[in-house]
């Protein structure tokens, strides 16, 4: 504690005399009303009397490659409104119209394209955007803008039109924005905040008609003034849009099996719908969503005993999350990603497999994939007087296996009805200053089973959080502070307690009170961070987080480990315009530290990182990154702390010019442990090229190499004494990430992502922990040949520990070699704004093998050699209503 003021003492002794560079004037441009009968035609030409009517505003300024700067090409644009809709029109002139990048793509996939973007702050909330942007070729791409530009929505896939044309000036963008897709105050007269923004991409070229500086600490905030807009109400807001989905099921048969014939046909109907509740507010609700035609999950094999975190793809979660995120930590990396809303939870897999022990006999079992999500609704928006509000409610369903057994079927229960509940509020004060918010979630399961007694019944959690910054927002203070509550059965709670987030069970840990009668668990953290994050070269951050063993809130959150206390300091430099070879360069340091709430210190280290790229558009990033010995609740799996030991970590990224055709990747990764025994080599390699303006490619593979000295086996009792069993562990992954992209329109495109993925283990120098707070070898004992025995017959490891010719415990062979192919081919024609066509086939292969032998030609023959299909052949239509 001691050290973590003495930080914030010095930062803010060195930092207090850097002022801020001060916010450029506002700019403001005027909306001009049209009659609805003479509004223009959306077809990229200009050439409607409405527009010959209105003045052409301009004066844009250059912000890349140099800030502040006259641009190399003009640009103007015209604004109309009428009762419904907003107009935009967009001449983006070229001296040179031959070399306009105009690459067809899927929907929101046009970075590599010249490109403009109308983005609106109608809220006027100064931290609130909508984006409506186009390339040259005509494809859009939207999204939403929250926190002042620290956060971006991309799935937000609003109803406009908009049509562009090429000429002998450069090129056109006309746009139709209906007032319906936005969301604005009711007031007599409109003043919102506005921005055009344009992308040259042959000059890598970024032109503003509001200068935003490149340091700026902020967007929203910045953003010019739109005016004019008078008379204008919210329209009635009524949108659904029903679906229909059939999908043929093929796969490997089974002799005997009655649930696996091969073959399977399915049809499933269901409702997506949005209501406008006020002009500010909008409701939006599913019943029997499917999410048959979102891309797989890759590939991992998780040796770790922490859960692995997945991004969530389907859409009615992603749509509007930023008003729901409540992330537990700064910055990037696994803590990150903790959460107390991680919407991954609704629609698991279901918790139980039918067993034998709760007295379910079966020679063949047929398990739900996911719990069906029986309908879900969300109210999200931000009122006139700056409420932001976010509601959520989900219902999954009460989910059965289909067991049969010697000629009789049954079904068991293997998820409960389960309800699901979020709300989150937060406040702007200040013009967007300041910020007061709080969340709340419930889950609560009806459990009728004994046998899912081990599921908590009901989880609440909460939390408060409070940002505020200054001197035109280039310093700022945060504070999270966030509890839990779970109540259920004795079992259900004891599993909680004995599981990776919390290991209470842990012999040498007496201040965690580890009750096996328990029924209620409570908990608490928070963070605070203070530190300048713009408006000039330097930024800094000190914070610290707590996080009391008690937290629990990984029923509709994500946490990986609770009793934590950490504290850390952040230093970095930009330079973002030309200095000599360097377009732009980077650097920052961290150093960190971690206890548990025994005092035990878990890990203390620290990193320099940087990047730069060049005046040829080449670039790279590297970084290096020490970490001390310290201390892991992990690694024995419930057991005692058990030592770790120091490592340095070393990173490069380099990548080749972004404008040409062809693109290169280069990323390498190396971890060496002070035990000059455990060390991880990464590889990873990116091509993408643009084979046609409508077809592009893109090829990631990688390949690691690991040696694990104490990678953690199994625990073995004997005589009420645990053995923690470990071994030298060599493994090897590869595999490649394959996409190819052809869009022969805007509104029509076809997808292809490909993943061939192998994965091996292979274990030897097995031991076990004797000493775990020891250094290096002092740690553990390596079993002598006397001691261990290999039944090949059993693939078993037979241990005699104390030499007397009698077999004290064993354990199973590890090794593995998993191969897996996952691939997802998808059609998509948004046949009319809103109404879309998918046409999906998936395809999944795996194998196992109990051997640990890499063989990487071989390993892919087999793949596809010796391993069947499994395929999903998948339409879905469906189709927008607007009321």
């Amino acid at each position: 504690m001691k050290g973590f003021l003495l930080n914030v003492l010095v930062i803010g002794l060195f930092f207090g005399g850097l002022r801020a560079n001060g916010m450029p004037v506002k700019k403001i441009c005027t909306a001009y009303r049209v009659s609805d009968t003479k509004a223009p035609r959306i077809d990229g030409k200009l050439n409607d009397p409405a527009w010959q009517k209105v003045p052409f505003q301009d004066t844009f300024v250059q912000i890349n490659p140099i800030e502040n700067m006259a641009p190399t090409e003009k640009t103007r644009f015209k604004i109309l409104y009428d009762n419904r809709n907003l107009y935009v029109a967009v001449m983006a002139y070229d001296s040179d119209p031959a070399k306009i990048e105009r690459r067809l793509s899927r929907r929101d996939d046009v970075e590599k394209s010249d490109m403009l973007a109308v983005e609106l702050d109608s809220y006027f909330d100064r931290r609130t955007a909508f984006v409506f942007g186009v390339n040259a070729a005509g494809v859009k791409y939207d999204l939403i803008i929250s926190e002042d530009g620290d956060r971006q929505d991309k799935s937000w896939d609003p109803v406009w039109q908009v049509k562009t044309s090429l000429n002998d000036s450069g090129w056109v963008a006309e746009m139709r924005i209906p007032f319906s897709q936005i969301r604005f105050a009711n007031k007599a007269e409109q003043t919102w905040g506005f921005q055009i923004t344009r992308h040259i991409f042959r000059k890598q070229e970024d032109d503003m008609w509001q200068y935003i500086p490149k340091d700026a600490a902020g967007m929203v905030s910045y953003f010019g003034l739109l005016k004019g807009i008078k008379g204008i109400k919210m329209p009635m807001h009524v949108e659904i849009l029903p679906y229909a989905v059939t999908n043929l099921h093929t796969y490997p048969a089974q002799q005997g099996d009655p649930f696996a014939s091969g073959r399977d046909v399915e049809f499933n109907a269901g409702l997506d719908g949005k209501i406008g509740i006020t002009s500010d507010l909008t409701a939006d609700f599913t019943i029997n969503p499917d999410f048959g035609q979102v891309e797989a999950d890759p590939s991992q094999v998780n040796l770790s005993a922490y859960e692995t975190f997945f991004e969530e793809k389907r859409p009615f979660f992603i749509e509007g999350k930023n008003i729901f995120q409540f992330p537990l930590a700064m910055g990037d990396g696994d803590m990150a990603q903790e959460k107390i809303f991680y919407s991954r939870r609704i629609g698991r897999r279901p918790h139980y497999y039918p067993s034998a022990d709760d007295g379910f006999e079966a020679d063949y079992i047929d398990m739900p994939e996911q719990a069906r999500i029986l309908g879900a609704a969300k109210i999200s928006g931000k009122t006139q007087k700056g409420w932001s509000v976010g509601i959520l409610n989900a219902l999954t369903n009460r989910e059965y296996a289909q067991l049969e057994f010697e000629g009789r079927k049954s079904k068991a229960e293997v998820e409960p009805l389960t309800n699901y509940f979020v709300a989150r509020l937060q406040k702007d004060f200040n013009k967007g200053n300041t910020s007061v918010g709080g969340i709340f979630t419930a889950t609560d399961r009806k459990i009728d089973k004994d046998y899912l007694e081990f599921l908590a019944r009901s989880a609440y959690t909460g939390g408060l959080d409070f940002r505020h910054q200054w001197d035109n927002k280039t310093y700022f203070l945060s504070l999270k502070l966030f509890g839990s509550y779970v109540r259920g059965s004795a079992r259900a709670l004891q599993r909680i307690q004995e599981s990776s987030a919390h290991y209470f069970q842990r012999p040498d840990a007496g201040y965690l009170h580890y009750d096996s009668t328990r029924t209620r668990l409570t908990g608490n953290g928070g963070t605070f961070n203070i530190g300048r994050v713009g408006n000039g070269r330097w930024r800094f951050a000190v914070g610290g987080l707590w996080r009391s063993p008690g937290l629990e809130l990984n029923d509709l959150g994500f946490l990986r480990s609770a009793d934590q206390i950490m504290s850390y300091i952040w230093v970095g430099y930009r330079i973002n315009n030309p200095v000599g070879i360097f377009k732009r360069v980077s650097i920052n340091s961290n150093v960190w530290q971690m206890t548990d709430y025994g005092g035990d210190r878990l890990n203390v280290g620290g990193n320099i990182n940087g990047g730069a790229t060049l005046m040829n558009y080449w670039g790279f990033y590297l970084g290096i990154n020490r970490q001390q010995h310290g201390f892991s609740k992990s690694l024995l799996r419930g057991g005692p702390l058990a030592r770790t030991t120091g490592n340095w970590n070393i990173w490069f990224h380099g990548f080749t010019d972004q404008r040409k055709d062809n693109q290169l990747g280069l990323s390498v990764n190396v971890h060496l442990d002070d035990d000059r025994i455990s060390k991880s080599y990464n590889v990873s390699l990116g091509w993408s090229s643009k084979l046609s303006t409508r077809l592009n490619l893109s090829v990631r593979p990688f390949y690691n190499y690991t040696i694990e000295n104490l990678q953690y086996v199994t625990t073995e009792s004997v005589n009420g004494s645990d053995r923690y069993i470990f071994g030298r562990i060599l493994r090897h992954t590869f595999g490649s990430v394959v996409r190819l992209n052809y869009s022969p329109s805007p509104v029509l495109s076809v997808q292809y992502y490909g993943q061939p993925f192998i994965a091996t283990g292979q274990y030897d120098h097995f031991k076990r922990i004797t000493n775990p707070r020891a250094y290096g070898s002092g740690r553990y004992q390596e079993f002598t040949p006397g001691q261990i025995h290999y039944d090949q017959d059993n693939s078993t490891y037979e241990i005699d520990e104390n030499g007397d010719g009698q077999t004290d415990y064993s354990f199973g062979l590890p090794d593995f070699n998993i191969k897996e192919f996952r691939s997802n081919l998808v059609l998509r024609w948004e046949y009319r704004p809103g109404s879309t066509l998918f046409l999906v086939w998936t395809q999944n292969r795996s194998g196992f093998e109990n051997n640990g032998r890499f063989r990487m030609g071989a390993d892919f023959k087999n793949l596809f050699d010796q391993t069947e299909a499994d395929n999903v052949f998948l339409v879905k239509l469906n189709y927008w209503f607007s009321m």
